[in-house]
C-alpha cells in the first residue's frame, strides 16, 4: 500500500531513527514476514549502487542475486522491473546532488565576482590591491549585480498624508453646484462642529422618489490637491450608498468616482485604490437611508480629507 517493498523498508528505517531503535532487526523481521520473493534485494542506497554496477557487468540474460556461502555472486534470477527502479533511483539521487551543487555554487560565484570588481576599482594607494594589473585595451568591463544595486540612487520616501481643509461647501444636484438639497446648510458639514449637519431633502423612497439619480455635497479645495483617503460622518442609520468623486471641474461628468460605500451609516472610511488629483471633491448619494417616520434622508455631520496639498 505504501508503494512496494523498497518504500516499506525506507519507512521502517526512518521510524526507527526517530524513536532511537536499531533498524536492522526490524528490517530482518519485515523481510521474513512480508518481503516479496522477487523484489529487489537492496537495503539502501549503497546496495542499490552495488546492484546497479553488477548489473552493468553481467552477461546478457542473467541478473545478480544474493551472495552464496562461498562468498561469490550467484546468477539465479531473470531481469525485472526492480533493476529499472534501482537505476531510476540512482538517476534521481544524482540529479538532486547536482542541483544542490549548482545552486550552492551560484551565490558563491556571485559574491566572488562582486569582490573581484571592488578590488579592481580600489584607488591607488589603498593597499596591495592598488598594484593589480590594468585591464587589457578593448576589454569590456562588466560590474557585478551587487555593485550596480549599491550605486543606484535610492527612491525618495513617500511623503506622509496631511489633512486637507476644504475652502467651501455647496449643495450639488444634477444641474451643478448650488442646485442641490438645502444649499443654505451645506457649510455645516465642514464647520468642525459634530452637532451640526447638512441634510438632504426627505424623499418618499430611497431612490429619491424616482425624481433624481442622486444628490450631493461639493467641496471646493481652493486649489488642485491629491486626495488619498476620506472620513465622512453620516447619520447613525445605515442604508446610504455614497460615492466619492474627485476632479478638476464642478460638473458630474468631470468628477470620476474614486471610492464608494454601500449601505453606509455612522463614520465611513473611504480609501482610494490610487491617489486622485483635482480641485473639487464631491460626496454623491445614490441611495438614502430611512428615517424613523418612514421617509428617506441623508445627513453629513463632518468630512475629513487626507492627502497632499
Amino acid at each position: 500500500m505504501c508503494g512496494g517493498d523498497f518504500y516499506a523498508r525506507g519507512h521502517i528505517r526512518s521510524i526507527a531513527k526517530v524513536v532511537g531503535a536499531d533498524p536492522e532487526p526490524l528490517i530482518q523481521e519485515y523481510d521474513t514476514a512480508h518481503r516479496a520473493p522477487t523484489m529487489i534485494s537492496a537495503t539502501g542506497i549503497d546496495e542499490l549502487v552495488t546492484l546497479s554496477r553488477a548489473a552493468g557487468r553481467r552477461r546478457p540474460g542473467v541478473t545478480a542475486g544474493r551472495r552464496g556461502p562461498d562468498m561469490e555472486w550467484r546468477w539465479n534470477w531473470k531481469p525485472s522491473w526492480a533493476l529499472a527502479l534501482a537505476g531510476l533511483a540512482l538517476v534521481v539521487a544524482a540529479g538532486l546532488v547536482g542541483y544542490h551543487l549548482v545552486a550552492g555554487a551560484g551565490p558563491a560565484a556571485g559574491h566572488a565576482a562582486g569582490a573581484a570588481h571592488v578590488v579592481a576599482n580600489r584607488p591607488a594607494g589603498a593597499g596591495r590591491a592598488s598594484r593589480a594589473p590594468a585591464a587589457r585595451p578593448g576589454a569590456r568591463h562588466v560590474s557585478s549585480p551587487a555593485h550596480r544595486a549599491s550605486t543606484a540612487p535610492a527612491a525618495p520616501p513617500a511623503a506622509p498624508a496631511r489633512a486637507l481643509a476644504p475652502a467651501s461647501a455647496a449643495a450639488f444636484g444634477v444641474s451643478g453646484p448650488g442646485q442641490g438639497d438645502n444649499p443654505q446648510t451645506a457649510p455645516l458639514a465642514i464647520d468642525g462642529n459634530p452637532a451640526t449637519a447638512w441634510r438632504t431633502d426627505w424623499y418618499t423612497t430611497a431612490q429619491f422618489g424616482n425624481l433624481y439619480p442622486g444628490t450631493g455635497l461639493l467641496l471646493d479645495m481652493g486649489r488642485p490637491v491629491t486626495v488619498t483617503a476620506a472620513r465622512v460622518t453620516l447619520g447613525p442609520t445605515p442604508g446610504a450608498d455614497l460615492q466619492l468623486r474627485v476632479g478638476a471641474a464642478p460638473a458630474l461628468a468631470d468628477l470620476p468616482v474614486v471610492a464608494h460605500a454601500a449601505d453606509a451609516g455612522g463614520v465611513v472610511h473611504l480609501r482610494l485604490a490610487s491617489p486622485a488629483h483635482g480641485r473639487y471633491v464631491l460626496l454623491w448619494f445614490t441611495q438614502l437611508p430611512e428615517n424613523p417616520d418612514g421617509t428617506f434622508q441623508a445627513s453629513v455631520y463632518g468630512v475629513r480629507l487626507a492627502g497632499q496639498p
